[in-house]
């Protein structure tokens, strides 16, 4: 009888966190016995810092995930407590949708979700070792193994750590060793990689204080309300079933006392005392950070979002800190409606291990170590949309593994998680990665509402879209091509009529014919506006149908023009290099490009030309090489 529990999976994911959870459901969906590990039960799928999916760019990504197959879309559209789509005012590329989560229904109906999964075991341990053979002069992953020795064999395994990895959260003085709200920390799995060869960073994060709502004045701050009607994340779900009543977040401000109290105290704040060693967001400052930072500003917007439905926690987004309990409470109630507020939980910084992902391929493969890939904030990312993006797409390409199919690689131009991977592994972040829109270079074109359109197929192609679904982004597709080529062809001559809706809608009327298209391009009006004048239109057009067209058609020049770009970014992508490329023995590469290239080992042009310290003349000078 052995001495030790020793099983067989397919896969092994470790961690239950964002990243882990769309990794282990593609891989037991697409037919994989896979066991997920995490620290805590209780706690899969937990959101530890702000109560919300989605938001600038990050819509983008949670519309991606859904269109692929993943999940975090339809769990947010059953648990949402508050729904808005942000920068409305702005044109289409960077709409962003954003919803308020009540967080335990977030973390129940994922779970719920996870334990009804067919081929998916979830398993309560710590993992702390790697199981890694050499074969044929190549590092293969073989399985893992937890603290109490018990040995996990399989084809892949997907590390997604989250900030676990010796962590210990900090505010002031106090230093406890512990994950996020108090979770056990993993102590053992940071040498295992290290023994493996691979690069630890030392990056940190934090999160608000939360305050009881019971202790707070709302008639002193600006009651925030969700849209309505209410737009889903998942293009699955029926848009009106989920029409409710929202719950409202409200606006408040910091200000010169409040910096005061910062600055009197900053010695105090581990973050400038240099107790913390690891590197924080930049796009994502303490309050300390602000204050200190952008010392022109009398104040700072914080935002108070609640929890839940069922909790009296109220989350300060913006006031992220590690300074000491004491100083905390201090500046707090120095806001207005905070006079007399209560502490639930201190605001800590967090400090954790993760990997230099230019160790990964694009696949989120290890380059150095055959079928062991890694998702999420271990590679360097922040935010849970970013962890999920990757998850789904590790998940993807450890079962393609097995299969031994060819690693599903999203590009630039198609995708904010081709964009995200894409810079992970090109380019060396010194600081948590967190996805922006101004990181896409065809951002036009990778809209949150054409996700579907764009990406459906792949997930389809994988087993993860139903038919069904796929068939109705299909249909979605033809009817936009012919919508739009009807409204080109369709024309209205002068009348009184046509010029009256024109003068309604302060638009210059007109003294001959006129396409319905060119109309739809007239800034006042759009395809929403003119089914007034439009005879032939259809009715009971889909909401999505109808936002789709009138983009479509009001970008039309700027759409042409991206698409054109895309086609020299194709160009670039398809010139591959050879694996076995010495670029150390290129003597005119300059000597950091020489030693970027080797370190990185991109497989194209196109990859090669994001790798910082490549320069143009560099890339030239590759062109040549590869030439000859």
């Amino acid at each position: 009888m052995a001495n030790f529990i020793e099983e067989n999976y397919d896969a092994v994911v470790v961690g239950a966190g964002h990243a882990g959870c769309e990794a282990g459901l593609a891989l037991a969906r697409l037919g994989f016995k896979t066991i997920i590990f995490t620290i805590s039960i209780d706690n899969i799928a937990m959101m530890p810092c702000n109560p919300n999916i989605g938001g600038s760019s990050k819509g983008h990504i949670v519309r991606e995930i859904d269109a692929l197959g993943g999940e975090m879309g339809k769990n947010i559209d059953k648990v949402f407590i508050q729904s808005k789509m942000l920068n409305k005012s702005k044109g289409p590329a960077v709409h962003s949708l954003r919803a308020q989560a009540d967080k335990k229904e977030y973390m129940y109906e994922m779970r719920k979700t996870m334990e009804a999964t067919k081929n998916l075991i979830i398993r309560q341990a710590e993992v702390s070792n790697l199981i890694i053979e050499e074969i044929e002069g190549k590092k293969v992953i073989k399985g893992v193994k937890t603290v109490s020795d018990a040995t996990y064999y399989s084809k892949v395994v997907v590390l997604a750590t989250g900030v676990y990895l010796n962590a210990r959260c900090l505010y002031g003085d106090v230093v406890d060793k512990t994950g996020p709200n108090g979770l056990k920390a993993a102590t053992y799995l940071t040498k295992a990689l290290l023994d493996n060869g691979i690069e630890i960073l030392r990056f940190k994060t934090g999160t608000p204080a939360r305050v009881d709502k019971k202790s707070l004045d709302f008639s002193k701050m600006e009651e925030q309300f969700g849209d309505m009607p209410i737009v889903p994340f998942s293009f699955s779900t029926d848009t009106e079933k989920i029409q409710k009543e929202q719950v409202s977040c409200f606006l408040t401000y910091t200000n010169e006392k409040t910096h005061e109290i910062i600055r009197k105290n900053i010695s105090r704040s581990p973050l400038f005392s240099g107790e913390i060693k690891g590197i924080g967001p930049r796009y994502c400052p303490s309050i300390e950070d602000k204050v200190m930072r952008f010392a022109d500003k009398d104040r700072h917007q914080i935002f108070v979002e609640p929890e839940g439905l069922y909790t009296d926690e109220m989350y300060l987004s913006g006031m992220s800190s590690s300074l000491p309990e004491d100083v905390q409470y201090e500046m707090i109630r120095t806001m207005p409606g905070f006079e007399n507020a209560v502490v639930v939980r201190n605001a800590y910084a967090i400090e954790y291990d993760c990997i230099n992902a230019t160790q990964l391929k694009l696949s989120l493969e290890f380059k150095e170590i055959e079928n062991l890939f890694a998702a999420g904030q271990i590679n360097g990312s922040s935010g849970y949309e970013e962890a999920a993006g990757q998850g789904l797409i590790a998940g993807i390409n450890a079962a393609n593994a097995i299969k031994g199919k060819e690693p599903l690689i999203l590009k630039r131009s198609e995708s904010y998680i081709g964009v995200l991977i894409d810079d992970l592994v090109c380019k060396e972040n010194k600081e948590p990665y967190r996805m922006m829109t101004s990181r896409a270079e065809y951002r036009l074109l990778l809209r949150q509402d054409n996700a579907d359109l764009r990406l459906s197929k792949y997930g389809y192609e994988l087993g993860l879209v139903p038919k069904e679904m796929h068939e109705k982004v299909i249909n979605k597709e033809e009817f936009i091509k012919k919508e739009i080529k009807r409204l080109k062809e369709t024309f209205v001559g002068e009348s009184k009529e046509i010029n009256d809706f024109l003068v309604k809608n302060n638009s210059n009327p007109i003294n001959s014919g006129i396409s319905l298209a060119d109309l739809c391009k007239r800034p006042e009006l759009g395809y929403e506006k003119i089914d007034e004048i439009d005879v032939f239109r259809e009715h009971n057009i889909p909401i999505s149908y109808i936002e789709q067209v009138g983009i479509e058609i009001k970008y039309e020049g700027y759409i042409s023009r991206e698409n054109k770009q895309v086609e020299s970014f194709k160009k670039l992508e398809g010139k591959k290099i050879p694996k076995n490329i010495n670029y150390l023995e290129m003597k005119n590469l300059r000597l950091e490009a020489r030693q970027k290239l080797d370190k990185i080992k991109p497989e194209n042009i196109g990859q090669a030309s994001r790798i910082s310290g490549v320069s143009p003349s560099d890339i030239a000078v590759l062109l040549v090489y590869l030439k000859r």
